[in-house]
């Protein structure tokens, strides 16, 4: 029986992952690590097969034993905690037989020439995850999310080989959650939130920088693919060097989605126009969040090539509605009721 640790279960990425694991392996030996009681009821109540640990990212050695017990962990919770990450490449080194470890980044990593500097500029650099793999697995140390990348990238060497490791990639993610806990994304809805807040809708710069994107329902189908491969021994995929994947469905515009956002919080009267103030200080942009000022541009060819993945689900900007009215709801703008995309 294959052994699953789930790290992030109760999360937006890590509960829909959650949700397509358990559906493709029913009978799995699957243990989630949860912060708290109240977390581990969630959990509990929608799958009561899977076994609990009880423990944050910070506890090291409770992590290092889960890990130990495990053939395959799936670290789907924050892609900048080192102490996580070098916890569970410590535990699954003490196990005698080869494990496997599939991590998720985040292709924010790819902002870094932009950071600090521009906002809003558009950009011709687009990275890919086959001929471009050494690229990507070596950019430099003070890109976003990178000094855990190179602890990952590092297991199977640090291991002594037993360790395998596959870091997935994901950009923008949107879409409904399946999973136990948060079943909504970060950007756009912050996006959202950010215009409800302020009264007005705004635009980072020129807006002409660009992100690609991708439905949590697709994302959810590359880590399982991935499992599947680890529980077969891996020998379709590839592993530690090139096992990088990128993630995504399309391309988008981040002036034009700001636009976008905005139409829909002003359809819901929540914003008095659809005008857009423009934010030229990189500082301001910055303090916002959300990146949405800055390139991340690749292509996800590695999955396609050797897992047979391809994106299914609905397009980032049909789901804008949704993404919207949930915000509002959540901020107490706009009855639960509203709409029956709400109500879910």
């Amino acid at each position: 029986m294959v052994n699953i640790l789930i790290i992030g279960a109760t999360g937006f990425i890590g509960g829909d992952a959650l949700y397509a694991i358990e559906k493709a392996y029913p009978d799995a030996d699957i243990t989630c690590l949860v912060r708290n009681s109240d977390r581990g009821a969630v959990v509990a109540k929608t799958y009561p097969k899977v076994k609990l640990a009880y423990g944050s990212l910070d506890d090291y050695d409770i992590i290092k034993e889960e890990a130990s017990k495990a053939s395959i962990v799936l670290n789907c919770a924050n892609c900048d905690h080192e102490g996580a990450a070098s916890a569970i490449v410590e535990g699954l080194s003490q196990r005698d037989t080869k494990s496997f470890i599939i991590h998720t980044s985040g292709t924010a990593i790819l902002c870094f020439a932009d950071m600090g500097k521009s906002i809003g500029a558009a950009s011709d650099k687009i990275y890919n995850d086959w001929d471009g793999i050494k690229e990507v697995t070596s950019l430099p140390d003070d890109a976003p999310h990178r000094t855990v990348d190179k602890i990952i990238l590092a297991a199977n060497k640090t291991s002594g080989g037993k360790i395998q490791t596959a870091i997935v990639c994901p950009p923008t993610i949107y879409g409904p959650g399946r999973g136990p806990g948060n079943q909504k994304s970060d950007q756009i809805n912050k996006l959202a939130k950010a215009y409800m807040e302020r009264g007005n809708a705004f635009m980072i710069g020129d807006g002409l920088n660009k992100w690609t994107s991708i439905h949590v329902h697709d994302l959810s189908d590359l880590y399982l693919r991935l499992l599947t491969e680890a529980v077969d021994g891996g020998d379709k995929a590839t592993w530690n060097d090139a096992g990088y994947y990128f993630v995504e469905n399309d391309e988008f515009e981040w002036g034009d989605t700001q636009k976008k956002v905005a139409t829909e919080v002003h359809k819901l009267g929540l914003i008095k126009s659809t005008e857009m103030e423009k934010i030229t200080s990189v500082e301001e942009a910055d303090k916002l969040g959300g990146f949405w000022g800055y390139n991340s541009r690749c292509r996800a060819l590695r999955a396609k090539k050797l897992l047979g993945w391809s994106a299914s689900g609905d397009s980032l900007v049909s789901t804008l509605p949704a993404t919207v009215k949930v915000e509002a709801v959540d901020l107490g703008l706009v009855k639960k009721g509203y709409a029956e995309t709400v109500e879910n």
